[in-house]
């Protein structure tokens, strides 16, 4: 079972990457990015995409430019997620054979992704946005669109979001923090499955 949780591993080292890696990967999440404001993130990716990426779909968060782009592209890696909504980056994403995941906050900056090729929204803060804001927009969204909502999203509010229109979530430091140990980020990611599944199941 694939789930649309977006692990992102902001400040994760290159040394510790692929334990917390397989960590996520057991206990169900198998799509997980690297910020590219962590150390030495290009090495990380690549380590996640040699050890994991027949299994996983793993990539970039914190992307900002065509160059970052270019750069995530030649570790193998399958996806693109930003702060912020860059035609430039996006159709670079595309043209690399990438997902493209965008953050936005407006319907402007949502429809300018999808014209320019995003395979997915990252409504974000989405704390800003609330619930009653996403459930506005997904009315004049294109059904099939998935949208992941980023920022004040976690286990105890998942069916919220849900019922608002979220096809899934991106989870950082509920998952994982600096200097957290590779079993402490899978004690978090079982229970974070857990309320998933209860949540988006059916």
């Amino acid at each position: 079972m694939s789930r649309n949780i977006i692990a992102i591993l902001r400040g994760v080292r290159p040394d510790e990457v692929l334990d917390v890696g397989q960590q996520l990967i057991e206990a169900g999440i198998d799509k997980i990015e690297v910020p590219l404001n962590s150390p030495d993130p290009i090495k990380s990716i690549k380590l996640l995409v040699d050890e994991f990426g027949s299994v996983a779909q793993l990539g970039a968060g914190t992307v900002l430019n065509v160059s970052q782009v270019r750069e995530v592209g030649e570790t193998g890696a399958h996806l693109i997620v930003s702060p912020n909504c860059d035609p430039e980056v996006i159709v670079a994403t595309k043209n690399a054979g990438m997902l493209s995941y965008p953050g936005a906050l407006t319907p402007t900056e949502c429809f300018s992704a999808l014209k320019h090729g995003a395979d997915g929204l990252k409504i974000f803060p989405a704390f800003k946005m609330g619930q009653e804001g996403l459930l506005a927009l997904r009315a004049v969204l294109p059904q099939a669109i998935q949208v992941f909502a980023v920022g004040g999203v976690g286990s105890d509010n998942f069916g919220d979001w849900r019922k608002a229109g979220a096809d899934g979530c991106g989870l950082g430091s509920c998952l994982f923090k600096p200097g957290m140990s590779a079993s402490a980020v899978g004690q978090n990611a079982q229970k974070i499955v857990t309320a998933y599944d209860a949540a988006f199941a059916g």
